[in-house]
């Protein structure tokens, strides 16, 4: 018998350790958590990696390599497996039927694995310069996305030319409103400065009519005073 193999029998079982139960329990005071500190209190948290605040190992450490965002998004077929597939058109959906490429798998590329002793036609899938001559060698055909008028490249260039297309519209538009804004405010602008001479030569008007009015008043009152007298003489 050695000590380190020594072990509780089958079924044996160690009663529960019950802290804080007084100083002859042996875990009495401070439970097993020491004096004081963080670690002493409920709810104490270190979050893993954490060293007191200096430069954690895991940041002191040189990193190498990289893992992509879009690892398993793309899936490698080998030249070989497409003879597995009867139809003479393969493409993505084929494959994932077929179960060659999982289903999460949003692209496949053909590398050059093993032969093809027939000839297919790739629609909508990437392949690897040996294995599309390989392809092309058995009489097959392989139309890519990029090619197919499709692909990111693609797509990024319809957007940038839809942005365009709409920067040049509001360019125009705002072209075209901006004279007849002009114009507009001319307009609104002009009938008041307008309004105020006419008022002012209408008031002088009705001034000059009222002037000609005493006057000719003033000259009929006078006639009157004279009358009198001419009709005592």
């Amino acid at each position: 018998m050695r000590l380190n193999a020594i072990k509780p029998a089958r079924g044996a079982t160690h009663p529960r350790k019950r802290v804080g139960r007084g100083i002859g329990s042996g875990h009495g005071k401070t439970a097993g958590l020491g004096h004081k500190g963080q670690r002493a209190r409920s709810g104490g948290y270190h979050k893993v990696g954490f060293e007191g605040g200096q430069m954690p190992l895991q940041r002191r450490l040189p990193k190498r390599g990289f893992v992509s965002p879009r690892d398993g998004l793309t899936a490698e077929v080998r030249l070989s497996e497409l003879n597995d597939i009867d139809a003479a058109t393969v493409d993505l959906a084929s494959l994932q039927r077929a179960g060659i490429v999982p289903r999460a798998a949003q692209r496949a590329k053909v590398i050059l694995a093993g032969t093809i002793a027939r000839a297919v036609k790739l629609e909508g899938l990437f392949a690897t310069k040996g294995a599309r001559a390989a392809i092309e060698a058995a009489g097959g055909s392989i139309s890519t996305p990029d090619s197919a008028g499709g692909g990111r490249k693609a797509h990024r260039a319809e957007l940038a030319a839809e942005k365009v297309k709409a920067v040049a519209a509001r360019i125009e538009a705002a072209a075209k409103a901006e004279p007849a804004a002009k114009a507009a405010a001319a307009g609104a602008k002009k009938p008041k400065g307008g309004d105020k001479p006419q008022a002012s030569s209408a008031g002088g008007d009705e001034g000059a009519a009222k002037a000609d009015g005493a006057k000719g008043a003033g000259k009929t009152k006078g006639a009157a005073k004279e009358n009198p007298k001419d009709k005592g003489k």
